[in-house]
């Protein structure tokens, strides 16, 4: 990536007397990036990447077995308390790649076409790029999430539960799941964007989720302390004994502080990525 001019272009015969193009607004400039992202996500064919894994999370978290489904009228048996903790660790296994692969392969078209430099010269300086990336992933993941968290509670209720369902802690993980993936995906985008070799970007999200699911049995200090542990640390359930199950709080002090930290990094590494040349 070499060194990218900032001076926008215009088209002296698009915009009246003299060629003069009046300026654009950051915001809707900002927009029109998104829009093309968006559009690229769509040329790159994600979208059965984010669905099988999707699929698959809920395949694996939801109580298809003659077995899992022997507690689902029990309320004694906290049914969806166990289908929660199943679907937490089935998240930290394939959310890392999830958010691996699709910043990745957004970012990497960059590199194949030269789009930094092409991007930097309609006025789109790297940071700013980068930030519209964030922003197009944030529009697919968040979505998706949410769908994939309503896919398994649908699931569950037609393999026969009747428990109440505890939507407080249902929709406090998934928000703080939502969080979570947003900020290694915000962290991978930037990876992606330094990095011209993508196999190390996709590799490390491989690493993840194995870190990932390791950190649901690693001592809680070691799970602060990597970003694939909060994954974890986002569990509302713990196991204690044989099977049984209970509703434990997640440290959301150390939790904001992560989310706090990954977008101030993300934020100071995009604006430094837009005054030095690349």
């Amino acid at each position: 990536m070499g060194a990218q001019p900032t001076v926008a272009m215009s088209s002296p015969g698009r915009h009246g007397c003299g060629g003069y193009a009046p300026p654009q607004s950051p915001g809707g400039s900002f927009r029109v990036a998104v829009r093309m992202e968006l559009a690229k996500l769509r040329r790159l064919r994600t979208t059965p990447i984010v669905t099988v894994l999707g699929v698959t999370a809920v395949a694996f978290a939801a109580p298809l077995s003659a077995s899992s489904r022997a507690g689902l009228n029990d309320p004694a048996a906290h049914p969806w308390e166990g289908i929660l903790l199943q679907y937490a660790l089935i998240n930290a296994l394939f959310s890392p790649i999830l958010v691996a692969v699709l910043a990745s392969r957004l970012t990497d078209i960059e590199h194949a076409s030269g789009g930094w430099y092409l991007s930097a010269t309609a006025g789109l300086t790297p940071g700013r790029l980068c930030r519209a990336k964030f922003a197009t992933l944030a529009l697919v993941l968040v979505p998706t999430l949410a769908l994939q968290t309503l896919a398994l509670i649908l699931a569950a209720c037609t393999a026969g539960a009747t428990v109440p369902l505890p939507i407080g802690i249902w929709a406090g993980y998934t928000a703080l799941l939502i969080g979570v993936d947003l900020a290694m995906c915000a962290l991978h985008v930037l990876l992606a964007a330094v990095l011209d070799n993508q196999l190390a970007c996709v590799g490390l999200g491989l690493v993840g989720a194995f870190i990932g699911v390791y950190m649901f049995l690693a001592p809680a200090w070691l799970a602060r302390l990597l970003p694939w542990g909060y994954w974890a640390m986002i569990c509302p359930i713990s196991q204690v004994g044989t099977g049984d199950v209970m509703v434990a709080r997640p440290p959301l002090g150390w939790i904001a502080g992560f989310l706090g930290l990954a977008a101030a990094c993300f934020y100071a590494i995009t604006s430094r990525l837009d005054r030095i040349e690349r």
